[in-house]
């Protein structure tokens, strides 16, 4: 028997529309306005990529300039994963 298709449209979840608000370490990367969590994710992307700081041999890894070593808590080189927390930090909720 198969399964058929929801036809529920997928809510998106809240905590990830709620706008949250940079700290002033933050704000110098991805700007001083409240924004969704998703869209301060790709605002950092956009600066990650725009300023060439993927690691090139390990995509997973994030080189920091000076204003992302000050987000990333004095680090040269972080994760992924590991920014995520990170810039969970500098978010006033």
């Amino acid at each position: 028997m198969a399964k058929t298709a929801s036809t529920t449209p997928r809510k998106p979840n809240e905590a990830l529309m709620k706008p949250v608000q940079p700290d002033e370490t933050l704000a110098a990367v991805v700007g001083s306005t409240p924004l969704p969590r998703g869209e301060l994710t790709k605002k950092l992307w956009d600066y990650i990529k725009a300023k060439g700081l993927q690691d090139t041999k390990n995509k997973t890894l994030i080189n920091a300039d000076e204003a992302l070593k000050k987000v990333f808590d004095g680090k040269t080189q972080v994760s992924m994963f590991e920014m995520t927390k990170l810039v969970s930090g500098h978010v006033k909720k």
